[in-house]
């Protein structure tokens, strides 16, 4: 394996500070003989209770692990820059005393984004992939508000470069700092990196600078951060660890050679469940598992195995029942050759023969999914006659909202409870405050088993929504067709419960089978239009943006209905038919995700575990882009919805069913508004856990179990985004209050509402007469805006205070009494 070069400055990372703490989560152990009995009624994650273990060793090495710079205050004459309209043309860049000056212009207008510029550097780097890189560390200094994105390319040639014509894949991103100062960015690296073939091969890394206006960034240097120094900043820990192309895992790390012992109760049928790894190749750790039982001075050794290869995740079961009854002493040890040398404990679990208490509970998103393009909700075809059989076993909410309108506003607030405003804007790339607790986090410490199952990364890693999973996939999988995800999610869902047999669990699955790209599988392709969809929209789409229509972005919404009829008639494509076309690509999506979900009940079914499971399906939003209009009548009704109401059943509608044989009453239907944020209150509250402390949704639970204590409430719809010339959130809060409507814009833009695409501040409508939202009532009702503009006001100041108790920093600011009175009588805190 040879040395890499190309200008490298090879430095160690420090082995503790600010930097590792997004990275891992460290745990401080007993000391003494004293520890704690720890019992397992429930499956017992033993990565939880380290500071209840007794440790020996497992200290960090002499060395740390090496990274490599790339300083700019030198010459780096292999990074050349680029700019995201022409990527494949370099450009020229400046040096300054300190840094390579990247300049953003007016030609290097993002395609399909109308409010951005952009342009970057990037490097053919060989050898770079003998690191497995993890994150960058980019330090820049701008004037220009804007962000940092972080592209990749792991081997020439082994797919499409998609991002800008250079890269395979791209990163994470964060906003810049406009001050002119010195910062430090770190952008994580999604995805498994694959060992070149031959020296040849190499890695590309690009840096992207995205502004609104043209500007320009300094690049003062670029750090890759290897895999290995990711377990640098402690001696022990705990982190989320990719186990293989797809997998992540829960993983308790620690350093060769090193014990961590746990007095333990052990269950009837006791066993522990455990994956072993190491975290580089040809550095053997030797794994051992022991058990010193209460009447034994001899340790019993129960696995011995050694593992030398990275990429061999062993799972491994080892059984404790001849120990059942017995507080025995538990000990999971690693040794290598090499002092320090990382050892991997994935999702350590005790536990006993399945326990009928808590019920398991299959959290089931589809993401797109539209209730107005169900069946089960009256849609004309047939898309949904699975689920429909399904929501007679239970029931069915006709009036659910999403909280948002797209995942990665969405996902992160009905895991947690908690608005996207509270959560503090954007997030996806952003992680969430260190205070919020999420959905995985509450089943976790109440002894679940907990998997999560998706090919959209912002309901995974990218919005901090692996707290608390064991098993997390959040990547496509190898070779995957989008429009048959759910085939490949319950495929290794069933894999991992072969692997974490124990009871109760709790799964999230996200599905993209009705999602964009569209490529429907046998025999749904042409189920619901021509067989050939998908070649005839490629055709036209080419035709519309030789005719200057952005097939990308926000930006094609803005469209006036003339000028885009026109847009369609110069490239003769007929609009109602492209429309059709892409629904009927959409409706066959569905259509396979529905069927899928048929055969994952009738395997639980088959496993005995029915009676006893929680079955919910819901959406993060529905899916109203890309032409996606349900029963079509006129483009205007359409075009206004999608970008003037957050509320618009095309965006927001989505299925909400909920069944648990044991105790949901089969044949229920309820009419009452409600929403996603009432999810993670509902499912704590049914499976007997702790409710949260902090939420903003309620527990549907009484109703569906048709008991006293729930009150219908309005509806609270939460979107923002940050402004980055002020730093300020910017956006819109909206309320579904019985009859009305109301959409409410926040910290505007200083122009006119009719040039945001608005026609006035608050859009009002009746949704009882006009529940397409054809018309707004703004002028007609003045009272009821002045009504709802005063409650949408007194709703974001409410938000506003209780983000006070979420940040990002860690330090949550104290409220005032008054502020408190209110979130109390809001119901948001306890």
């Amino acid at each position: 394996m040879r040395s890499p070069t190309n200008g490298w400055d090879r430095r160690l990372i420090p082995r503790a500070g600010a930097l590792f703490a997004l990275l891992a989560a460290a745990g401080c152990g007993s000391s003494g003989s004293d520890a704690p009995v720890l019992t397992a009624d429930m499956p017992l994650h033993l990565e939880e209770h380290v500071d209840a273990a007794v440790i020996e060793g497992s200290e960090l090495p002499a060395d740390g692990p090496e990274s490599v710079v790339w300083r700019f205050d030198e010459p780096q004459p292999d990074w050349r820059s680029f700019s995201v309209a022409e990527s494949r043309n370099p450009r020229q860049v400046t040096r300054t005393d300190d840094a390579l000056r990247v300049y953003v212009t007016a030609a290097d207008r993002v395609a399909g984004e109308e409010d951005w510029v952009g342009a970057g550097i990037h490097t053919d780097s060989p050898g770079l992939l003998i690191l497995e890189p993890t994150h960058l560390l980019v330090r820049a200094r701008t004037e220009s508000a804007g962000r940092l994105t972080v592209v990749t390319d792991d081997l020439q040639g082994s797919r499409p470069r998609s991002y800008y014509g250079l890269f395979q894949r791209w990163g994470g991103d964060s906003p810049m700092i406009a001050d002119g100062s010195v910062q430090s960015y770190l952008l994580p690296l999604w995805g498994e990196w694959s060992s070149p073939s031959s020296g040849d091969e190499c890695c590309r890394v690009g840096v992207i600078a995205e502004t609104y206006e043209p500007g320009s960034v300094d690049i003062l240097s670029v750090t890759v951060v290897s895999r290995a120094a990711a377990f640098a900043g402690d001696p022990l820990g705990v982190m989320t660890v990719a186990a293989g192309s797809h997998e992540h895992r829960r993983t308790l790390f620690t350093h060769t050679p090193g014990r961590v012992a746990f007095t333990v109760r052990v269950p009837r049928g006791g066993r522990l469940d455990v994956g072993l790894a190491v975290v580089q190749d040809e550095a053997p750790v030797d794994f051992s598992v022991t058990v010193t039982g209460n009447s034994q001075q001899e340790e019993a050794n129960l696995l011995e195995e050694t593992l030398a290869d990275r990429s061999n995740w062993a799972q491994r079961t080892v059984d404790l029942s001849d120990f059942e009854g017995q507080t025995v002493t538990l000990a999971l040890q690693a040794d290598a050759e090499t002092p320090g040398t990382v050892a991997l404990w994935a999702a350590p679990t005790l536990s006993g023969s399945p326990d009928a208490g808590r019920p398991n509970v299959v959290f089931y998103i589809i993401d797109g999914g539209s209730a107005e393009l169900m069946s089960v909700y009256g849609y004309n075809r047939r898309t949904t006659p699975n689920i429909e059989r399904l929501a007679a076993e239970g029931a069915v909410f006709e009036q659910a909202y999403s909280n948002a309108t797209h995942t990665r506003v969405s996902t992160p607030s009905f895991m947690t409870g908690l608005q996207h405003s509270v959560l503090g804007g954007p997030t996806g790339t952003d992680p969430l405050p260190e205070q919020v607790v999420t959905m995985a986090e509450h089943m976790h410490r109440g002894g679940y088993q907990t998997a999560v199952f998706t090919a959209n990364s912002y309901a995974g890693r990218m919005s901090s929504l692996d707290r608390g999973v064991d098993a997390l996939w959040d990547e496509a999988w190898p070779e995957m067709n989008y429009s048959a995800s759910s085939a490949w999610m319950h495929r290794s869902f069933w894999e991992w419960r072969e692997e974490y047999p124990a009871q109760p669990y709790w799964v999230h699955f996200q599905t993209v089978d009705p999602h964009r790209p569209w490529d429907p599988v046998a025999p749904f392709t042409g189920l619901f239009g021509r067989a050939d969809a998908q070649r005839r929209l490629a055709d036209w789409d080419s035709r519309l943006e030789e005719q200057g229509w952005p097939l990308r972005g926000s930006v094609r919404t803005k469209v006036p209905l003339p000028r885009l009829k026109e847009l369609f008639e110069r490239a003769g494509v007929d609009l109602m038919e492209y429309v059709s076309a892409k629904q009927a690509l959409y409706d066959e999506g569905m259509a396979h995700n529905d069927y899928q979900i048929g055969r994952l009940v009738n395997r639980i079914k088959a496993a005995g575990e029915w009676d006893n499971t929680i079955f919910i399906i819901a959406a993060d939003h529905a899916h109203a882009n890309a032409g996606v209009y349900p029963n079509l009548t006129s483009m205007e009704t359409a075009l206004y919805t999608y970008e003037q109401a957050i509320f618009s059943p095309w965006r927001s509608h989505i299925p909400m069913i909920v069944v648990w044989p044991a105790r949901i009453a089969a044949g229920q239907r309820f009419s009452q508004p409600v929403s996603m944020i009432d999810m993670l209150p509902t499912i704590v509250d049914l499976a007997g856990l702790p409710a949260p402390e902090i939420t903003q949704g309620q527990s549907l639970a009484p109703l569906l179990l048709r008991q006293e204590g729930w009150e219908p409430r309005p509806v609270i719809f939460d979107e923002f985004y940050t402004s980055f010339d002020t730093d300020t959130l910017r956006g819109r809060i909206g309320v579904v209050d019985g009859r009305w409507g109301a959409s409410l814009l926040v910290n505007q833009d200083p122009s006119p509402p009719e040039e945001n695409g608005r026609a006035a501040p608050l859009l009002l409508f009746d949704l009882w007469n006009d529940p397409k939202l054809s018309h707004s009532l703004h002028e007609e009702r003045p009272d009821l805006v002045e009504h709802y503009t005063e409650f949408l006001e007194a709703q974001w100041a409410a938000h506003r205070a209780l983000a006070q108790r979420f940040t990002r920093s860690g330090e949550g600011a104290a409220l005032t009494p008054e502020q408190l009175r209110t979130l109390r009588a809001l119901g948001y805190i306890r």
